[in-house]
């Protein structure tokens, strides 16, 4: 009886992840389907998720933690639009994945933890480029008082338990986030409101 699989071609699959799921959901530009070509990303997940790593959904990973959809990252990329001169903070989901995929385009990452980014815990103090790996339900002062004034931000962001990406600048103290396209994305749970009571 043979017992062999056959081998998985990661590269065919980065070309069909970007030809099924980025260009036909409108993700075209170059930088963002040549990073996402070039970065394995089936290196960033657990060994037993490697042969799923390219399909159109989030993986679990080992610490508890998500890797999102490709075409979450592909659309994160495009609303961001990472510039050479670009110091970027990154809210991790678990995963370094969207830190190489930006690393190459701007001038540094420092990526941090959901815990730490939720408590605005980041060396940055004044970084043009906030992003953050999943979806959250607020977006802590603490969080943004990191950016620079006018500084950028992407993410995901929660609403009536549908996630949507979200943008916005940072203005004061705070940054007001526009609702952008619905899509799927893992929410953080370090991100989320404090329940209130009301009587």
């Amino acid at each position: 009886m043979n017992t062999q699989t056959t081998p998985i071609n990661f590269a065919a699959a980065r070309r069909a992840m970007i030809d099924s799921q980025l260009r036909t959901s409108g993700v075209n530009e170059a930088f963002v389907l040549g990073r996402m070509g070039d970065v394995a990303r089936e290196d960033f997940v657990p060994e037993g998720a490697r042969g799923t790593a390219y399909m159109d959904r989030a993986i679990r990973l080992d610490d508890g933690g998500s890797l999102p959809s490709p075409l979450f990252h592909g659309m994160m990329l495009a609303e961001a639009r990472p510039q050479s001169g670009d110091t970027v903070l990154i809210v991790s989901g678990g995963s370094d994945y969207l830190a190489e995929l930006v690393r190459p385009l701007v001038a540094s990452v420092e990526v941090i933890s959901a815990a730490d980014g939720a408590a605005g815990k980041a060396k940055s103090k004044n970084a043009s480029l906030l992003l953050i790996d999943g979806a959250v339900q607020e977006l802590p002062a603490k969080l943004t008082n990191r950016l620079a004034d006018d500084g950028r931000v992407v993410t995901g962001l929660v609403e009536d338990g549908v996630t949507r990406l979200a943008a916005g600048r940072k203005a004061g103290k705070g940054a007001a986030l526009i609702a952008l396209a619905e899509i799927g994305a893992p929410r953080i749970g370090a991100f989320d409101k404090e329940e209130s009571w009301s009587f």
